[in-house]
């Protein structure tokens, strides 16, 4: 079985593109957790380009797996 490393693919409008403050939490699009970077950047690529059109729209791949364990070591 291959590990898990887990990523989140999520997005939303930003108040500014000077910065990552996003306009309203509650408006926020949970893309998905996925199991690995790659099928996490197919989800992230087809967010972001499918909202190219809105300058302020932005999408992020979070790294799951480094934040479960901070050590580093991926063995979980």
């Amino acid at each position: 079985m291959q590990k898990q490393l887990l990523h989140l693919v999520f997005g939303g409008e930003l108040d500014n593109l000077e910065d990552v403050n996003f306009r309203d939490l509650s408006q926020l699009d949970v893309v998905g957790v996925f199991p690995s970077y790659a099928e996490a950047e197919k989800a992230w690529r087809a967010k972001a380009q499918a909202t190219v059109d809105n300058a302020q729209m932005r999408y992020f791949i979070v790294h799951l797996h480094r934040l479960l364990n901070p050590d580093g070591d991926d063995k979980m």
